[in-house]
């Protein structure tokens, strides 16, 4: 049976009248969702630590800046839109002393909730709104009449007009123009770790970097090795991201779809899926984050180690100079990138 989808019709901004929303942090995400929330009629107001450099970017937009703490204390729904890492000092600094019952806290993404990162007091809703895309798109597509679609969870403990809460803040940020789905922390956060780890960035980096390796190592050249992997990667993603494996499929080649079927598998196969089945175990026992919160604690040095040794993959350098070829494409190159070469 299909999930039930949210709409417009299912929401209710009401929720916020006489109410103060916060959104901690204004980045990515943070000033999507502030934006968007004060497009569509809230009180928003934007809680920074002290110096940051957002301060001046969110009062030009027309938004009353405090610090973390007096937003918090203002404010009856938090967003808490601080990288995952942070989030548990800033909670225990400056959030949790000035929560009060009857407040609710939001999350774009479960994992400090769903690791015990940050435990919540009694009498506090907590609520998870999670746009399925990167923030400046979820303002883009406000900005055009349209929106973009999101997650919603309601963490055990919280009251019975939490998911109204939730579907409210859903609806002033757009979402549920085109529809929102309900999920749990849990779910949320174990597939959106695996997707990030095994496909979309670990698992997609990896084969482009091998293949790029393979056909370099058999005396290709690194120009055509870096177009046949990588480049044109967006093609086949984008036919995909449109019509799925199926309508991709019908667009290409008979000759790249007999290749796709037969031998796609033997490269994706039982091996890589068992490993796959092991790096999810690694997310849903805890493994992993108490690994990275490790790592992060520590200085991040193995973390900034494999960064600077993937900036150094003779893959970068061919990129950099083959997009210099090409003025039609936004390039962003990282300065970190470009310092290596």
């Amino acid at each position: 049976m299909p999930a039930k989808v949210y709409t417009d019709k299912d929401a209710d901004l009401g929720v916020f009248q006489n109410k103060t929303l916060a959104v901690l942090g204004y980045g990515s995400q943070g000033h999507a969702h502030a934006l968007n929330l004060k497009d569509s009629g809230c009180q928003v107001i934007i809680g920074l630590y002290p110096g940051s450099k957002s301060k001046a970017v969110a009062e030009s937009h027309g938004f009353e800046v405090f610090e973390t703490g007096e937003a918090v204390r203002r404010a009856d729904v938090i967003m808490v839109g601080l990288p995952d890492m942070k989030q548990a000092d800033a909670y225990t600094s400056s959030i949790l002393p000035n929560l009060a019952k009857g407040k609710t806290l939001l999350f774009s993404h479960g994992l400090s909730i769903h690791f015990g990162l940050i435990k919540l007091p009694k009498g506090v809703d907590c609520i998870m709104v999670a746009p399925k895309g990167p923030g400046h798109i979820v303002r883009r597509l406000y900005t055009e009449g349209k929106g973009m679609p999101a997650l919603i969870a309601v963490a055990p403990g919280s009251s019975k007009g939490a998911k109204k809460t939730a579907l409210a803040w859903a609806k002033g940020i757009g979402s549920t123009r085109a529809g929102v789905l309900q999920t749990s922390f849990k779910e949320e956060t174990e597939t959106d770790l695996f997707g990030e780890q095994a496909v979309l960035c670990g698992g997609a980096s990896a084969l482009v970097q091998a293949g790029f390796e393979t056909l370099v190592e058999a005396g290709y050249q690194p120009e055509m090795a870096y177009f046949e992997c990588l480049h044109e990667l967006k093609l086949i993603c984008d036919l995909m991201y449109e019509s799925g494996i199926a309508g991709m499929r019908f667009s290409i080649s008979e000759t790249a779809k007999y290749g796709d079927i037969t031998r796609g598998p033997r490269v994706v196969n039982k091996q890589t899926k068992a490993e796959m089945k092991k790096i999810l175990k690694e997310i849903q026992s805890g493994k992993f984050t108490a690994e990275w919160v490790k790592e992060y604690k520590g200085g991040l040095k193995n973390y900034k180690k494999l960064l600077a040794a993937g900036e150094k993959h003779p893959i970068e350098k061919t990129g950099i100079y083959l997009r210099s070829m090409m003025p039609w494409m936004k390039k962003k190159n990282i300065k970190g990138v470009q310092a290596a070469y």
